[in-house]
């Protein structure tokens, strides 16, 4: 019987032992002792405060869901009003929606207990035309909003190649808005639109090899393309600091959904905090952080990283002054909300400590 199982996984490309350490990979869920039967979503709840209910890990979202792949792509799925239930039925746990109809006092009652009194009806939910600005976000999309759309990160390549300013309007020596600026580097053809101005900041460094990795962009205002050429013309809508020669340009993105749902990475992960955010060196819950892992190792929007303060070393003066580094322990967790190629940029969603640059960040 062993023999025709190990014909059939590696049949399938796999070993004995990969098999067994995927399915020790994936521990039973575990639902939290305080988890409610049911819970009235309300307008201002996140994916991870609705799962952080029902689970003691709420990055383990979509396996209380049951999602597939195409479902976590694609979460605009829970509205304020709608009812999740924890259906304790079948071998494991799990989470379905429902609609409330009626409204009577109960209608908003029980929002985090299942409610006390009265009978609240429920009825399958068909919704036809969801509007994707009231589903229901994973994250508090106001604590990111200046790192949704701006420019954040470039490359050393970008700096060489995006258009910059050559000259201002009647030689000033900066501009605010409404002036025109004279751009070098956009090319012939390029349709008008909108356009992100930016400054090099710091170089962001990798905290092992002190060797930048990426050069935060300083966002200093938009401006809209007037007329191609070289040099080509734009005008300024709008500024958060003087503009002047020597700033560069990039093409404005559109809005960005949060249209992930928050889960482990595929694979390991363990990479560094290098940048913290709000001007201070200690962060906590709520805040801005950079790692210094990206899309090329596998790190992508919606994945969510254990935060773990590094062991300091003690010395042993009972035995010969020996020197004995103190294991790491977990302070807190963070979700990756935007992902450039070699670094990534999460908002710290728990935290039992001060999170600083230096702490490690990994699967959880």
């Amino acid at each position: 019987m062993t023999n025709f199982i190990m014909r059939l996984l590696a049949a399938a490309g796999l070993t004995l032992a990969a098999a067994v350490s995927a399915q020790q990979a994936t521990p039973p869920l575990e639902i939290s002792p305080q988890a409610p039967d049911r819970y009235v979503v309300v307008k201002g709840d996140t994916l991870w405060d609705i799962s952080g209910r029902f689970l003691e890990k709420p990055w383990r979202w979509p396996e209380i869901w049951d999602l597939n792949r195409d479902s976590i792509r694609d979460p605009h799925w829970i509205y304020p009003g709608d009812v999740v239930l924890l259906d304790r039925s079948g071998a494991q746990p799990r989470l379905r929606l429902a609609r409330r109809i009626g409204t009577g006092s109960n209608a908003d009652g029980g929002a985090g207990a299942g409610g006390s009194g009265g009978t609240v009806k429920l009825q399958p939910m068909v919704r036809s035309e969801p509007i994707e600005r009231d589903a229901i976000p994973p994250l508090d999309a106001s604590a990111i909003a200046p790192f949704l759309n701006r420019p954040l990160i470039v490359e050393e390549s970008d700096l060489a190649t995006n258009p910059r300013v050559v000259a201002t309007q009647e030689g000033r020596v900066y501009l605010g808005r409404g002036d025109l600026a004279y751009v070098r580097g956009i090319e012939e053809g390029t349709q008008q639109g909108e356009w992100h101005i930016y400054r090099k900041a710091k170089p962001i460094l990798d905290p092992d090899t002190r060797k930048p990795i990426a050069y935060e962009a300083l966002f200093v205002g938009g401006a809209q393309l007037e007329r191609v050429g070289d040099p080509a013309t734009v005008r300024l809508t709008s500024v958060t600091e003087e503009v002047g020669v020597g700033d560069r340009l990039m093409p404005a993105v559109k809005n960005k959904l949060l249209d992930f749902v928050p889960q482990a990475p595929a694979g390991q992960v363990e990479g560094r905090i290098v940048n913290v955010y709000r001007g201070v060196t200690q962060v906590g819950r709520n805040s801005v952080v950079a790692i210094n892992r990206g899309l090329a190792a596998g790190v992508d929007e919606g994945h969510v990283l254990e935060i773990r303060q590094r062991g300091r070393t003690v010395v042993d003066r009972e035995k010969d002054n020996e020197k004995v580094t103190l294991p790491d322990e977990t302070v807190g967790h963070l979700m990756v909300f935007r992902s450039f190629e070699n670094i990534a940029y999460g908002l710290v969603m728990e935290a039992s400590q001060s999170i600083s640059v230096g702490d490690v960040v990994a699967n959880p």
